[in-house]
């Protein structure tokens, strides 16, 4: 098996793209789910974050308020880094135990849907190939403003917050011209799914990491036995 890296900047339509992998019956881990997951009320990660953060981050009903702490985070470093701290861990471990399972479930490969694939340079190490989705700028903030009723102030603090697009463009193995219709963006997707399902990679993937566990198996053994019969 081997591992798609797909990323983006905010609201140029990552999710859209993320769906349309997934109709082709691509396997998604998908880390905006996994941090929405460990971060449900009563779980390590919300305990840290209230008492990190506050009481006032905190909604009546007990669930956090994205909104208010979406505030927080995005306009003050420090505070960017400290949830980072808090949530990271758990995000990537979930991913870890996400993608086993696909490898062990035989799958050619599988797609990380991962917004700071970049910024957190922790997974780039072991992916096949990276897709970024991009858009114009304006559009970009035009679709950032609607979706989040976002000043444009807000939505500008928001898109500066990540790595700018273009680096992320320049650093894909493949973009993903998001400007114009669905159709179009499918098309796209549609021929990136074919080249993928074209690579022999994961043949190699299975040849090289099954030989390395058979390896270790085998000098497991021999220590065995050596320590038993010697």
């Amino acid at each position: 098996m081997f591992i798609v890296g797909l990323t983006g900047g905010i609201a140029t339509g990552k999710s859209t793209v993320s769906a349309m992998i997934k109709d082709f019956g691509i396997p998604i881990v998908d880390a905006d789910l996994i941090a929405k997951q460990i971060v449900e009320t009563g779980k390590n990660c919300w305990k840290k974050i209230r008492e990190e953060f506050g009481d006032e981050v905190v909604l009546d009903s007990g669930e956090l308020d994205r909104e208010k702490l979406g505030s927080i985070v995005f306009s003050n470093a420090e505070k960017r880094r400290a949830i980072n701290k808090i949530t990271h861990p758990e995000i990537y471990a979930e991913i870890r135990r996400q993608v086993f399972r696909h490898f062990l479930n035989g799958e050619q490969f599988v797609v990380l849907d991962l917004p700071l694939l970049y910024e957190s340079n922790k997974v780039t190490s072991y992916l096949y190939k990276t897709i970024v989705v991009s858009c114009d700028d304006e559009l970009q903030l035009e679709r950032l403003m609607s979706r989040n009723k976002y000043t444009e102030k807000e939505a500008i603090a928001r898109i500066e917050a990540q790595m700018p697009l273009e680096n992320k463009c320049s650093m894909a193995d493949i973009v993903v011209e998001n400007s114009g219709t669905l159709e179009n963006t499918r098309k796209q997707v549609e021929g990136i799914i074919k080249l993928l399902r074209s690579s022999k990679r994961h043949i190699y993937n299975r040849v090289v990491y099954g030989g390395l566990a058979l390896g270790l198996l085998v000098v497991a053994f021999l220590l065995l036995y050596w320590l038993c019969f010697r």
